[in-house]
């Protein structure tokens, strides 16, 4: 039952990537700054192959429309998967917007859109995306909001052969992000503060100098047999009773947009839709 565990303070698991003047270190809090000079980000020093990462995150405060902030695992180049958290503001008084999408070989499209059941801007919250060989899973304070499953045996490809990095940044884009670009940000409001705390990384590192064969023998139970990761057990392959109907709660009572019901952007259902169970 090994995992890499890594619950640390940012330095130990992550560097910035851009903006470094736009990253505010108080005690254990970062923030990431955004005003209309530039946003910031932040990526993990090692990839990772299957895993769940965490992150805890106070959204910006007050009128936050037109920015993103996002939380994200990416591998690299144009045939890249991903799994994204995208934070989307909104002017005061209105709720935010999670976005999640998943990319596959480079090919994105699907997103789904949900408020939360609480003030994202008032706490913390923990944002979390779990990776196995079965599904991909993004949890809210360990809630399932979404489940992206294995049909590999339908013909769909699933996102397992390329290692990928952990991200977060926060930036402007008033050209879609609220109300699908109706409203703009409001730069007398900057800067807008995104506030992190709770790094955890419980992953397979995958070295740089890796190939990826071996990078998936390292990190698959199945390599030599000696190596057990907790996320490959088999009660994780499935969500439990619990789970379950915590999903069901989810989507009936708090997502607003989902790709799959989209007849107007895609006349013939994604066929990934047509076998999920939720």
């Amino acid at each position: 039952m090994v995992g890499l565990v890594s619950s640390a303070k940012f330095d130990q698991l992550f560097q910035p990537s851009w903006a470094m003047d736009h990253f505010i270190h108080e005690g254990e809090l970062l923030k990431l700054k955004l005003d209309n000079y530039s946003g910031a980000g932040f990526a993990s020093k090692s990839k990772y192959m299957f895993g769940k990462v965490t992150i805890q995150i106070k959204l910006v405060e007050g009128d936050s429309a037109g920015t993103v902030t996002a939380f994200y695992m990416s591998s690299d180049g144009p045939n890249r998967n991903e799994f994204d958290f995208e934070f989307l503001g909104n002017t005061t008084g209105e709720p935010y917007l999670v976005q999640t999408n998943v990319y596959v070989n480079g090919v994105g499209n699907r997103e789904q859109r949900m408020n939360l059941w609480f003030d994202p801007t008032m706490d913390f919250h923990s944002y979390s995306i779990l990776w196995n060989q079965r599904k991909v899973m993004f949890l809210v304070d360990e809630t399932p909001i979404r489940v992206h499953r294995n049909m590999e045996n339908k013909g769909i490809p699933f996102p397992k052969d390329q290692a990928m990095g952990v991200y977060s940044s926060i930036w402007n884009a008033d050209d879609w992000a609220t109300q699908g670009g109706r409203v703009k940000t409001d730069w007398t409001h900057a800067p807008f503060i995104a506030t992190y705390k709770g790094f955890e990384i419980d992953a397979c590192d995958s070295p740089v100098s890796m190939t990826i064969s071996d990078t998936a023998k390292k990190c698959s139970s199945g390599g030599g047999g000696e190596r057990k990761y907790w996320w490959d057990e088999p009660t994780m392959s499935e969500l439990s009773l619990h789970q379950s109907h915590q999903l069901l709660w989810v989507r009936a009572n708090h997502m607003v947009y989902d790709y799959c019901t989209d007849t107007a952007r895609f006349p013939v259902k994604p066929v990934e839709c047509e076998h999920h169970r939720h």
